[in-house]
């Protein structure tokens, strides 16, 4: 999985028929040298307008891919196949366009094993959000959990897994990380706001907030989803304050947007995955909106940084099996929708 922070790749093994999870392998994260990293922002910026054949755009996927390759590699662990979800650079699902480069017979044929990929087309097709994708394995993998319970995932956007007796609801909830992350790239030349740091420094500004939101994302019903850069005009508001109050600020619209989702009922608690769960500013902020316990996902034995590649891995099981990957009520699709394609490591994907 590489998800919107742009910051790696992550490599899990998962043990799964694509309904039940048996066991859980190993995991690491292979980050992007600076250059990939670089020309994967520069693609994500000009996805609107960008050409199939573009040169960068062709070059940058086959180095992504072969990054990916080096991750399977570095895992050095036997398996029957991969899930590859690409990375996105474009998400329009109100224009039925969802955009994942990545090249799985590259992939296949690299490693040698079948690759599933495409998760989100069929979806998106057929009147979908085409994302969040995961609920249905944060469903599988909390069994046994107190319900109802509420899964949030803080990558470069954040979603929300709410999982009920015998339902299951998901949306974007906003902004995760890609705002604090983009400041902060600008601002100190880091690539995120480390520890939470500079953010608990500060001071968020109420004002700035209720602008924030009053962006009109909030006042639709779930199912929804974002594409990276749908709050990017947040960041001028941001720029007259100091740096501190500035991520202040944006800690806590990422905390604000995800206490402004419709869900059925208070979960009995939050469990927290992806890379916001590592700052403790945006932790602090989630808290202060919540009357039940936000914990990491750690609390009940999960590894939230590699939450996102198992998924990925669960789905391929579910891709292989011609099990839906999404349901009416995670992104809005009219019935439980089938998807994903599979290439193999000596024939062209199908």
């Amino acid at each position: 999985m590489s998800g919107t922070s742009l910051d790696g790749v992550d490599a899990a093994l998962l043990e799964t028929d694509g309904e039940t999870i048996t066991a859980i392998g190993p995991a690491l994260t292979l980050p992007y040298p600076a250059h990939l990293r670089a020309a994967l922002r520069d693609l994500l910026d000009r996805a609107p307008v960008l050409a199939v054949d573009d040169f960068a755009l062709l070059a940058t996927t086959r180095d992504m891919t072969l990054h990916h390759a080096a991750a399977v590699r570095a895992l050095a662990v036997p398996a029957d196949m991969i899930g590859f979800h690409g990375q996105t650079i474009l998400h329009r699902p109100e224009a039925a366009v969802t955009w994942q480069i990545g090249d799985a017979a590259l992939l296949a044929r690299e490693t040698g094993l079948p690759v599933a990929w495409d998760f989100r087309s069929a979806d998106v097709a057929a009147g979908g959000q085409g994302a969040p994708l995961v609920p249905l394995f944060h469903q599988a993998l909390a069994m046994g959990l107190e319900r109802p319970l509420a899964v949030l995932n803080i990558g470069g956007v954040a979603n929300l897994t709410w999982i009920g007796a015998g339902n299951l609801i998901a949306c974007d909830t906003g902004p995760g990380n890609a705002l604090l992350d983009d400041y902060c790239l600008r601002h100190t030349g880091e690539a995120m706001d480390r520890d939470g740091r500079l953010a608990a420094a500060g001071t968020a500004d109420e004002a700035i907030l209720a602008q924030l939101l009053a962006h009109p994302f909030f006042a639709r019903p779930a199912p929804k989803s974002l594409d990276r850069q749908d709050f990017a005009t947040a960041l001028p508001l941001v720029e007259s304050l100091a740096p501190s109050d500035a991520t202040a600020t944006l800690a806590a619209f990422t905390a604000r947007a995800v206490a402004a989702t419709p869900w059925p009922a208070q979960p009995s608690r939050l469990l927290v995955t992806g890379g916001g769960r590592h700052n403790p500013a945006i932790m602090t902020a989630l808290r202060q909106v919540f009357a039940c316990p936000v914990e990491p996902v750690e609390s009940v034995g999960w590894d939230g940084d590699a939450l996102e590649a198992q998924c990925f891995a669960y789905l391929a099981a579910r891709v292989q099996r011609g099990l839906p990957l999404s349901e009416p009520g995670t992104t809005g699709v009219p019935k439980p929708m089938t998807g994903g394609r599979l290439a193999s490591p000596d024939l062209h994907p199908n």
